[in-house]
């Protein structure tokens, strides 16, 4: 018999360590509420995995002692950080869960809410076929309380297969489609109990415009707000329930701003969809520059004022109107400046899309350091967690429905489109963030009633004010939409467009990318973080430049009211199923590495220091290395007024000034011509003067030095410096959660050596471990371009991680070493685990990766495979090249 665990154990880890420091992170769309009726388990770790298919694994006494153990996010296997080509496994793969519940549960209704299970999926309870699910990124939600065994075990058994299925979207095969959607379980698993009156969930419920707790506004200004809510109430008891919703707005600090009471009345067995108009004066209103979030709570009170269910939201109170010549206006003002943003895929280095709320916050803190102000979910809605992240940073999104290049004549396809787009609105309707929804098939050749039926839908969903729709301007059905995606008129591209409608607004959704052909895809833009200085230079001249003949930053700032911004393609670099590299256009590696075109956009924000959680004020930048081989020009990015340059000690000042009346990106890229000499750095270092070689930037705004960036050539490498790249957010103990530590090759004054090819051994202990660390990937990290990133997973139990970092140089017999130690907090949400699975999971390490040694008649069918491949991705360059004329 196993020695289940129940929730109380986890309870303690809260008493004896504490609560961890994390990002506002929701839970099936709300946050728990102490003494609500309403509990929150997560279901992550210890599921027992096979990557294959066991045609009897949902019976509850199937042997699956033999399987490994893995916990959520999971995505079926660690793949290299060159995974691109369609090499991640695809097929079916099973998960089972052994657990048990808490006995004070019993008499509730208890659902399991999966954020995100890869392709079709069934779920099964204790032998019985509770849900199918069709599609990879919306949640699929399952009423599990009358299967569950309240005196012992229960067993959750998952199939989930992301083979090609051209049934439902998006549809293309993954060996043709330009990103890559691996498989699993690759989001949060939760348990959620509460009473049989309750407040429903709009992905369970399937009512139009309904289910849950929907919050819009109208009306909105500096002086009030009109907050409408609708609250679908369910009563699943034989009696009817008399009783009152109470609701109550409180500002961060706590501050009670506004409560309401109603009387409610729901029938046994029956429902209830309850609105309620809430006034509010003074509202401080949600924008970029100041994300201000409310917490709004609703309980639900029976006639003796006991609570019976409730939770809480958090509220951004906007208004969003698009004004055709007029632009876009954000609470009842002209926004200023164009809205610069990026496209964001969801997979990382090794893990693919499995990925912590942790690191979907950090990746939405990322882009908003950097000044970005609105991020398009390319091409599918993403996690919860970076929703919540995107309303907390102050980052607009533009919301996609699954699709790209795809269209299937069956009448079930366009049936589960209709469906997915229902339940992204569903899911994302109440997040302050949400800029506008892209319903479309992204560059697909659909029918011609398609567009307008889905702009419908969405307005069905969102039956309330700043709600708004878009869509390319080349595809069938534009004139139905009110925001159009198009280049500049005046863009470089010679994609723009021809003539400006007065009543559309239009918006480029994916800028910066200028590749030869749609089958080498060479382009400036796309660069490898190792390939060094000068290549990352040229990237970031690309996107800033408009000699590069395409759309660029500066292009942006040149448009009309009309045009209100564009997204660049793409924040971070991604694995493709259709291409053998990976797109190397981002501003970070898949690691989360800048790159010069990163620092570069961070030039563009505003230099005023403000409140924002991510980084703002003045920044400067040396874009030069001082080795051998760097340029004798030397590029600054910076949002200063004036740039001093000093090269040397006592040697020459540089001063570079802005131009205010220039029209275009706010703050172009200054280049120093012809300021650094190599042969000055070794005379210098040759006469015992290294202190003396140097460059200095002092960035100036009234006169006055207000930021600096020193630059030194590295010198002899001695020693491995580490860092953890976590933005100070904790490590959560919950076996899920995972942090990049990033070991850089430095002299003795932590100089970074970018010119080494070494190769560094890791080595973690504690409560930690590497992610990859059997697979083949991950057992030793070259060094690239002077850093070796890994991955550090959390165990179950919170407490000291040591990452030990080792390298012997070539010719030399003392090894050069370094080591960092953090702590690992307890998780806020109670866990629900079996505790042999637990240990099992320290073990299983050995989650099936991608075989070297195929067997001849493998290779044969791989070849095969690869003409196919070739055959297809000509209709994909066709296509693609149909979309740009």
């Amino acid at each position: 018999m196993r020695k289940l665990f129940f929730v109380a154990v986890c309870l303690l880890f809260h008493v004896c360590v504490g609560w961890a420091t994390e990002p506002q992170c929701s839970t099936a769309g709300f946050y728990e509420l102490d003494n609500s009726g309403r509990k929150v388990y997560n279901m992550n770790p210890a599921w027992r995995f096979l990557k294959a298919d066991a045609t009897e694994a949902w019976k509850v006494d199937f042997d699956d002692s033999k399987w490994d153990v893995v916990s959520l996010p999971h995505g079926l296997e660690y793949l290299p950080v060159e995974a691109s080509g369609c090499v991640n496994y695809q097929g079916i793969a099973w998960y089972r869960k052994h657990f048990s519940v808490d006995p004070k549960l019993e008499g509730k209704r208890v659902f399991l809410h999966f954020e995100g299970i890869m392709g079709k999926s069934k779920v099964w309870v204790n032998g019985k076929l509770l849900k199918e699910h069709f599609g990879g990124f919306l949640p699929a939600v399952v009423d599990v309380t009358d299967a569950l065994n309240w005196e012992g075990e229960n067993i959750v058994a998952v199939l989930a297969d992301n083979s090609n299925d051209p049934m439902y979207p998006p549809g293309k095969a993954q060996e043709v489609l330009d990103f890559s959607y691996f498989g699993g379980i690759y989001r949060d698993c939760f348990l959620i109990a509460h009473n049989p009156i309750h407040i429903t969930d709009p992905n369970f419920e399937n009512e139009i415009a309904g289910g849950g707790l929907f919050v819009a506004f109208d009306k909105v200004s500096e002086e009030s707000a009109d907050l409408l809510l609708k609250l679908h109430l369910r009563n699943q008891t034989t009696k009817t329930f008399r009783g009152k919703v109470n609701y109550l707005l409180q500002d961060t600090a706590g501050n009670n701003i506004k409560a309401i009471s109603k009387r409610i009345t729901v029938s046994a067995g029956q429902d209830i969809a309850q609105p309620t108009v809430v006034k509010l004066k003074k509202p401080q209103l949600w924008s970029p520059e100041n994300p201000h979030l409310y917490w709004l709570t609703v309980t639900i009170k029976d006639a003796s004022g006991k609570v019976i269910d409730g939770y809480k939201k958090r509220v951004g109170i906007r208004s969003l109107e698009f004004k055709g010549k007029d632009g876009f206006w954000l609470n009842g003002k002209a926004y200023q400046n164009p809205l610069i943003g990026a496209n964001r895929h969801q997979d990382f280095a090794i893990v693919g899309n499995a990925l912590s709320n942790n690191i979907h916050w950090r990746d939405a803190k990322k882009l908003r350091d950097v000044g970005l102000k609105v991020i398009r979910n390319a091409h599918y809605p993403q996690d919860p967690a970076f929703m919540d992240a995107c309303d907390e940073l102050g980052l607009f999104v533009i919301v996609n429905t699954p699709g790209w290049q795809f269209w299937n004549k069956a009448p079930i396809f366009q049936e589960r489109v209709f469906s997915d787009i229902r339940n992204m609105v569903r899911r994302d309707r109440n997040h302050p963030s949400v800029w506008m929804w892209e319903p479309i098939l992204n560059e697909t050749h659909y029918p011609a009633d398609f567009a307008k039926n889905v702009k419908n839908i969405v307005h069905e969903e969102y039956p309330y004010p700043y709600c708004y729709t878009a869509c390319d301007a080349s595809a069938k059905g534009s004139e139905h939409f009110p925001i159009l995606f198009a280049h500049p008129q005046s863009g470089n591209a010679g994609w723009g467009v021809k003539k400006m409608n007065d009543s559309i607004t239009y918006f480029t959704r994916e800028w910066g990318d200028n590749v030869d052909n749609w089958n080498s895809h060479n382009s400036t833009s796309r660069v490898y973080r190792d390939w060094g200085e000068e290549p990352m230079l040229v990237q970031a001249n690309h996107y800033a430049n408009p000699a590069y003949r395409f759309t660029c930053y500066d292009d942006l700032f040149q448009t009309p009211r009309h045009h209100v911004g564009g997204t660049l393609w793409h924040a971070f670099d991604h694995q493709r199923g259709y291409h053998p590299d990976p797109f190397y256009g981002g501003l970070m590696d898949a690691f989360r590495q800048p790159k010069y075109s990163y620092h570069m956009f961070m030039a563009q924000r505003s230099p005023q220091q403000s409140n924002l959680i991510a980084e703002t004020g003045p920044m400067v930048y040396i874009a030069h290395e001082m080795t051998p081989f760097s340029p004798k020009d030397v590029t600054v990015f910076s949002n200063c007024d004036e740039v001093r340059l000093t090269v040397f000690k006592g040697g020459k000042q540089y001063t570079h000034k802005k131009d205010k009346a220039r029209k275009g990106m706010p703050s172009p890229v200054m280049v120093f011509e012809d300021v650094y000499d190599f042969m000055q750095d070794k005379a210098k270092s040759r006469a015992r003067k290294d202190e003396e070689v140097y460059l200095l930037a002092e960035g100036i705004i009234d006169g006055k030095v207000v930021t600096t960036h020193k630059q030194m050539p590295a010198r002899r490498p001695t020693k491995i410096t580490l860092k953890i790249d976590n933005h100070n957010v904790d490590l959560v103990a919950n076996g899920s959660d995972f942090v990049t530590v990033v070991a850089a090759m430095t002299d003795r004054d932590g100089n970074v050596k970018r010119l080494n090819n070494d190769q560094i051994r890791f080595t973690v202990s504690g409560e930690g471990a590497i992610v990859g660390e059997n697979s083949g990937f991950m057992d030793a990290r070259p060094i690239e371009w002077g850093t070796a990133p890994i991955l550090v997973r959390s165990s179950l139990k919170p407490g000291k991680i040591t990452v030990y970092a080792e390298v012997l140089l070539k010719g030399s017999q003392k090894p050069v070493s370094g080591e960092i130690t953090f702590e690992s907090v307890s998780s806020k949400t109670p866990l629900i685990y079996d505790l042999e699975e637990a240990k099992a999971l320290d073990i299983s390490t050995k989650s099936s990766h991608i075989s070297s040694n195929n067997s001849t008649l493998e290779k044969k069918v791989e070849q095969l495979q690869q003409e196919l491949n070739r055959i297809k991705l000509k209709e994909v360059e066709k296509q693609q090249s149909d979309f740009e004329n």
